[in-house]
């Protein structure tokens, strides 16, 4: 099986997090995704970047040297589409912009990954994830009453509103150009992926149902039936009976007295109900809630660690997560019933590709071996 992307190639200059997110995104699926990177690699990525860089070919190639740029442009002739995460004009200046490649290949999706986006105010300031979901309102809606907005690790900025976006907008210009002919530039901001990412909270504002109070709405951790409580052995389970047939059974599992639970919906009494609520889940251990509960109607479902989300019955089942040279991992998603996904290859290192991939864009042996002599690639 070689995934539902097969034939489509993309070139990935170097980056970290929503860049790197992305490539992976179009590789699991199929697409030859060439990573472009600096000899030597990047050593920030070297932390925690090691299954984001999966399922690609590794070109290692000097950006500042005129024979590095002409071979970038002369990959661009043949590929699909190309994605950068660099700050705008940056790419321009080194020589492999929008028009360079363009010019190259009028087909070329060219892809930019920015938090703040190409142009407005703060196109040229620094910034990370945390501080995009900050300008959009995501992050001001996250976190309990009474308390500082709680930071998401950083999943809604450069992962689902960056890189999971990029993706996205590359696979749709890619079919755009497939009919027109013509390339264009997808302008992937951080900021607007993660506002994108709250439209139904917008949805809810515009009829009332959703104010900047923050931890006081159904699904913020106001309500007592969609919340995360401690257990007697100190760990957690996620209970979330939001209709009322889910409800009345976890009053029922539980046996949680009408008196104090019978009205799911009075709001003033949430937090009342929740301090109940969390009293009785603190008699049962994790375990034995999940005895009990999982698999119910309840909405139910133990709080598992990154060591324990792989060997839960479900996931093992599904095959939800792989192992790859020794590392546990996500398997590829979504899943597809008749093309499938290639098999997973692991992190390539830096250059590890080089001759190959030159290879298969047409240049010759000679042309590869003056270009490792000059510097301007490298071979691992």
């Amino acid at each position: 099986m070689t995934g539902p992307l097969h034939g489509l190639t993309f070139i990935e200059l170097a980056g970290i997090g929503p860049g790197p997110f992305c490539g992976m995104m179009l590789a699991d699926m199929g697409a030859t995704v060439i990573r472009v990177d600096r000899p030597g690699g990047n050593p920030h990525a070297a932390i925690g970047h090691s299954i984001l860089f999966r399922n690609r070919q590794n070109l290692a190639l000097d950006l500042k040297s005129p024979q590095g740029i002409e071979t970038i442009l002369r990959l661009c002739e043949s590929a699909d589409g190309l994605f950068e995460g660099f700050r705008p004009g940056v790419a321009e200046r080194l020589g492999v912009g929008p028009e360079q490649c363009q010019a190259r290949n009028p087909k070329l999706v060219y892809g930019r990954m920015t938090g703040w986006g190409q142009t407005g105010p703060l196109a040229q300031a620094a910034g990370h994830d945390m501080n995009y979901i900050s300008l959009s309102g995501a992050l001001h809606a996250m976190g309990r009453a009474g308390e500082k907005p709680a930071i998401p690790l950083n999943l809604v900025g450069d992962f689902g509103g960056g890189g999971m976006m990029l993706a996205f907008g590359m696979v749709c210009a890619a079919l755009e150009a497939q009919r027109s002919g013509q390339g264009q530039v997808v302008d992937s901001s951080m900021v607007e992926g993660s506002a994108a990412l709250m439209a139904m909270f917008y949805g809810l504002r515009s009829q009332g149902l959703f104010t900047d109070n923050r931890g006081t709405h159904m699904l913020d951790s106001g309500a007592p039936f969609y919340e995360v409580y401690e257990t007697a052995d100190g760990k957690y389970v996620s209970i979330g009976s939001i209709e009322p047939q889910f409800y009345a059974q976890l009053c029922q599992l539980a046996q949680l007295p009408a008196e104090d639970f019978g009205n799911q919906l009075d709001m003033q009494r949430w937090p009342q109900m929740k301090e109940k609520l969390a009293a009785v889940i603190k008699q049962k251990t994790r375990d034995q809630w999940t005895a009990l509960m999982e698999g119910t109607d309840v909405c139910f479902a133990p709080v598992l660690g990154l060591e324990e989300a792989p060997d839960h019955p479900h996931n093992r089942a599904r095959e939800s997560f792989v192992t790859v040279n020794g590392v546990v991992q996500p398997a590829p998603t979504p899943r597809f019933s008749r093309s499938g996904a290639p098999q997973i290859r692991g992190a390539a290192s830096p250059g590890a590709d080089t001759r190959a991939v030159l290879s298969q864009a047409g240049f010759s042996d000679a042309d590869i071996d003056n270009l490792i002599a000059g510097g301007a690639v490298k071979q691992d």
